[in-house]
């Protein structure tokens, strides 16, 4: 049998423009979408004939894609990750105030039971739920006694099939012990890094640690590679508080040390930096007295800005120092009101300007006056955040505290 003879096109003659008689819109078609085109040259002819064949099956409506498209584009709500946030006891003012951040953010709950020999009896509900979706835990480690219960619970979330964990524990309570100062003393800062650091790996890989103005800066590097903290800070917080008030163009900052120099100073460099006051603690004898080290508090509304305050005997002789070097008013911040055994009831709202005294004249008669206040013997404002929710709810609608909330911060760092 002979070989059919080569086909041999002539290419002399015009080359045809194809003008399909179906006309698609232009819409932004879906990766994971298939749609297939197939031209086939039937014959070289004159004329040549073309036949362009369409698989229809693999177009999607136009108008439905187009609609949904637009949709996306118009709705921010859409493109937002979804979070399934679960809470402590102790924690869930907090968490329903996030979840009011965002409509991305679902609560989910946890029953927390104890057995007659006092260990947890500890229930995730809807566990099956969880899979394929991005979780959050809101923890508070305000005590030893609840941080087992806690952790039994960020131990077994990773390990539901979820797509992504994270752990936001607002206050890292053992931050102030981070360091050796003699053979034998243990850093538990390091211990619970540690701890964290284990937390099983889940689908979507490390969990996430978003913490708040962590005590020292070294601290970051007692993490291991299984977790990603992410440092977050409540310094925003003050700034926007202090803009609203009607001295804002009077604010000094002042630093209880140089610690909390290094750690907040570049976060405030918006205050000029000739009204920024640094304090020192000097050892005189036996006692250590709080000295100005730089700056001049005279006439100011100085506000003592630091991460954190315990039984706040440092806070006091700071403000009794700024007072005598005649500081106007002083108000003060910080990051994580810990207070223990009550002790935030020694700091007194300064009440200048606010109350009117009788007072009695060398001709026995009586007058009104009205003083400017002692900034040494109370605060104009003592702002905390809510990384401690058993400090909230004593200081609550109790001047000079005013909580501001880190809600809005923490939901927007869930979705990164």
């Amino acid at each position: 049998m002979s070989r059919a003879p080569p086909i041999r096109p002539n290419f002399s003659l015009p080359i045809p423009v194809l003008k399909p008689s179906l006309t698609l819109p232009l819409i932004p078609f879906s990766k994971k979408s298939k749609f297939r085109f197939r031209c086939e040259l039937k014959s070289y002819g004159n004329p040549p004939k073309w036949a362009v064949e369409l698989d229809s099956t693999t177009i999607p409506n136009p108008r439905p894609v187009l609609m949904a498209s637009t949709a996306a584009l118009t709705s921010s709500a859409s493109d937002a990750k979804k979070v399934c946030l679960f809470y402590c006891a102790e924690t869930k003012a907090l968490a329903e105030r996030i979840a009011a951040e965002s409509d991305s953010i679902e609560l989910r709950s946890i029953t927390w039971r104890k057995f007659d020999d006092g260990f947890p009896n500890l229930f995730i509900s809807n566990a099956q739920g969880v899979r394929g979706r991005n979780v959050a835990f809101l923890a508070s480690f305000s005590s030893p006694a609840v941080i087992f219960e806690q952790l039994s619970v960020i131990y077994a979330l990773p390990k539901l099939f979820i797509s992504s964990f994270t752990l936001v524990l607002p206050f890292f309570p053992t931050g102030t012990s981070e360091r050796m100062e003699e053979e034998g003393d243990i850093a538990t800062a390091f211990t619970l890094a540690r701890i964290l650091s284990n937390i099983p790996i889940s689908r979507g890989g490390p969990t996430s640690l978003v913490t708040f103005d962590i005590h020292a800066l070294q601290e970051r590097f007692y993490f291991g590679d299984n977790i990603l903290p992410c440092f977050e800070s409540g310094i925003p917080l003050l700034k926007a508080r202090l803009q609203q008030l009607p001295d804002s163009d009077n604010i000094s900052i002042a630093f209880p040390d140089d610690g909390a120099w290094k750690r907040f100073h570049k976060q405030l460099q918006h205050f000029p930096v000739d009204t920024q006051i640094v304090c020192a603690k000097v050892r005189e004898g036996d006692q250590r007295i709080v000295r100005i080290k730089e700056g001049d508090p005279k006439g100011r509304h100085v506000v003592i800005v630091d991460d954190l305050v315990q039984s706040g005997g440092t806070l006091v002789e700071c403000q009794k120092v700024l007072a005598s070097h005649g500081a106007a008013k002083i108000s003060a911040y910080v990051t994580h009101g810990i207070f223990p055994n009550r002790s935030w009831q020694r700091f007194e709202q300064d009440k200048g300007g606010q109350e009117a005294f009788m007072v009695v004249t060398k001709c026995c008669l009586t007058q009104t006056q009205t003083f400017e206040g002692c900034p040494a013997n109370g605060l104009s404002y003592f702002w905390i955040t809510d990384s401690c929710p058993l400090t909230v709810k004593e200081v609550k609608n109790k001047p000079p505290f005013e909580v501001l909330s880190l809600a809005s911060s923490i939901a927007a760092t869930l979705q990164i």
